[in-house]
C-alpha cells in the first residue's frame, strides 16, 4: 500500500493514480492524512479492498509531506560506517539520538531557503511507526512501521557545529529542512526493506550512493532502542541516518547553494527534489 498527502488529503496512490480516502471510504476514514495513524490496522484491511475506479492522475508539486505533524521525529547520526570515517567519529556503542523539529518538514517538490553558507545535504530513508511501541524487540519491529518514505536532513552546519559542543537538533530544523515523501510505502510492497539502495544528486552530479544494509544499527535495532527508551507512538517519525558523500566532509568542503535542485531517491518508494533559494533581503 502507498498513501500520499494530496494537498492535505490523505490519498491511496497505485500506478500514478491518487484515490481520495475520505470520499472512498465514505466517511470511514477521513481527509486528514494524520489521523489514519490512530486506525492504522484497520484503515491497512479497508485499503486492501479499495476501489481505485475512482482515482485520478496527480501531480508530484501538489503533494506534501505524507504524515505532516508527527508528534516525535527522531533522527539518528552518523548510522553508516563510511559516513561515521568521513566524519572523524568513532564507533559508538549505541545509536546517536537526536531531533527534527516537525516545523521543518516539507513535502517531495519543495523550495526551501537556505540559511548561511554551510548548509548540507544528508539523503536518509525515514521509518513511519504504525502502532503503540513499548519496549519492542528487535524480532518484531517491522511489525509496528507502518511504512517508510525519503527524507532529507538538510543540516546548518555552522548552527550545528560552531561554538565548544555540537548542537544538532535546532541547525537541521530550520523551515524546510526536513523534506519527506513522495509516498509512505508499506514494507510489504518492498522485496528487502532492509536493503535498499538510496542516494541524492546535484545539478545531476551524484554526492550520495549506498544501501540501507550498510546501517551500522538497522531498522529493527532502532525501534528496539528507542522503544526501550522512550514511548514511540502512531505517526512518529524515525530519520534512520545518512551515508557517506556530505558535503561538509569533502575535500574542500561543498555546500548548497541558491538555485541548485536536489534531487533524492530510495529505491521502492520514489524521489524528493528540493530547490534551494537565498534568504530574501
Amino acid at each position: 500500500m502507498r498513501t500520499a498527502n494530496l494537498g492535505g488529503r490523505l490519498v491511496l496512490v497505485q500506478g500514478g493514480r491518487a484515490l481520495d480516502v475520505a470520499s472512498a471510504s465514505g466517511g470511514a476514514y477521513g481527509p486528514d492524512p494524520q489521523a489514519v495513524f490512530d486506525d492504522w490496522d484497520g484503515f491497512r484491511k479497508w485499503a486492501d479492498s479499495a476501489d481505485f475506479r475512482a482515482a485520478e492522475p496527480f501531480r508530484s508539486e501538489d503533494l506534501g509531506p505524507p504524515v505532516p505533524r508527527p508528534g516525535q521525529v527522531f533522527a539518528i547520526g552518523v548510522n553508516y560506517r563510511e559516513h561515521a570515517d568521513e566524519s572523524g567519529y568513532s564507533a559508538d556503542s549505541r545509536p546517536v539520538v537526536f531531533t527534527k523539529y516537525r516545523s521543518c518538514l516539507t513535502g517531495p517538490v519543495a523550495e526551501v531557503t537556505l540559511r548561511g553558507d554551510r548548509c548540507d545535504w544528508e539523503v536518509e530513508l525515514v521509518v513511519v511507526i504504525g502502532r503503540p511501541a513499548v519496549e519492542v524487540p528487535a524480532a518484531d519491529a517491522w511489525s509496528y512501521v507502518a511504512g517508510v518514505t525519503v527524507g532529507q536532513d538538510i543540516s546548518d552546519r555552522a548552527l550545528q557545529l560552531d561554538g565548544e559542543r555540537p548542537q544538532f537538533s535546532l541547525g537541521k530544523s530550520w523551515p524546510g529542512f526536513g523534506p519527506t515523501g513522495p509516498v509512505l510505502v508499506t514494507p510489504d510492497e518492498l522485496a528487502d526493506p532492509d536493503d535498499l539502495a538510496l542516494g541524492c544528486t546535484l545539478r545531476g552530479e551524484v554526492l550520495q550512493s549506498s544501501r540501507t544494509s550498510r546501517m551500522i544499527y538497522g531498522v529493527p535495532r532502532l525501534v528496539e532502542y528507542l522503544s526501550a527508551h522512550c514511548a514511540l507512538a502512531p505517526g512518529d517519525l524515525v530519520f534512520t541516518g545518512t551515508p557517506s558523500g556530505v558535503g561538509n566532509a569533502r575535500v574542500p568542503r561543498r555546500y548548497l547553494a541558491a538555485g541548485d535542485v536536489l534531487v533524492s531517491t530510495v529505491e521502492g518508494i520514489g524521489e524528493l527534489r528540493t530547490t534551494f533559494v537565498a534568504p530574501s533581503v
